[in-house]
C-alpha cells in the first residue's frame, strides 16, 4: 500500500510540475509548482520523514503563495489575466532538462548511499527540535517574520486603495485576444468616485 501512494504521488508530483510549463499564467504556474512540492512533501511523509515533508509542504506553500502575489502586483502583463508562454528558448530548455535529468540520475543510481539506521528507542525528531529550537532558533525567526513581512508588503503594495486615491483611476486592463473588450474588471469612470451634483448650479 506503502509503495502504491508513494509512486501515485511521484507521478503527481511529475505532473503538476510538467504543467508549470504548459499553463498560460504566472499564477497558475505557481499553484501548480505548489502542488508539485507538496506531492514530494507527501512522500517525505509515507516515507517516515515527518518533518522533512511537513516542513517541505510550509515552506513551498508560503513561497508560491507569495511569488503569486508578486506576479500579479508588479508584472506589467496582469498574470491572472493575459496568457503567455512559460518556456523560452525551447530547444536549449529541453536540452538542459534532459541533461539534468540523466546527470542527477546517474547520481542517484551509482552513488554508495551510507547505511546508518538509529534504534527505535532513539528521538530523532525530538532531538532536531532542539537543535531548531535552540541554536538556531535566531535564523528560523528572522526567516518567519522576515516572509511574513514580505507577503504583507506584497498585499499592500497591490491594494486598490492607494495613498492618492484609487490605483487603478484612468486605468484599461488589456484584452485576452487583440482589439478584444477588456479583460477582467473595468474600472469605473473617475477610478470609482461617485458624485452626485444636486441643483442650485
Amino acid at each position: 500500500m506503502v509503495n502504491v501512494v508513494v509512486i501515485a504521488l511521484i507521478l503527481f508530483a511529475v505532473w503538476t510540475g510538467w504543467r508549470v510549463f504548459r499553463v498560460d499564467s504566472m499564477v497558475r504556474a505557481s499553484f501548480s509548482l505548489m502542488l508539485s512540492f507538496i506531492a514530494v512533501g507527501g512522500v517525505g511523509v509515507v516515507l517516515s520523514m515527518p518533518y522533512i515533508g511537513v516542513a517541505t509542504v510550509f515552506m513551498m506553500a508560503v513561497e508560491m503563495m507569495a511569488m503569486a502575489i508578486f506576479m500579479v502586483a508588479f508584472m506589467m502583463n496582469p498574470a491572472g489575466l493575459n496568457p503567455m508562454m512559460m518556456v523560452h528558448q525551447h530547444k536549449f530548455s529541453v536540452g538542459a532538462g534532459v541533461l539534468a535529468w540523466l546527470g542527477l540520475s546517474t547520481a542517484v543510481l551509482s552513488a554508495e548511499l551510507p547505511s546508518a539506521p538509529v534504534t527505535s528507542e532513539q528521538r530523532v525528531v525530538f532531538d532536531l527540535g532542539i537543535e531548531l529550537l535552540g541554536p538556531s532558533m535566531l535564523i528560523f525567526e528572522t526567516a518567519g517574520v522576515t516572509l511574513l513581512a514580505t507577503m504583507v508588503g506584497a498585499v499592500i503594495l497591490s491594494s486598490r486603495e492607494g495613498r492618492y486615491g484609487h490605483a487603478d483611476h484612468g486605468s484599461r486592463p488589456p484584452g485576452l485576444a487583440e482589439g478584444g473588450d477588456p479583460a477582467g474588471r473595468v474600472p469605473d469612470e473617475g477610478g470609482g468616485h461617485h458624485h452626485h451634483h444636486h441643483g442650485g448650479h
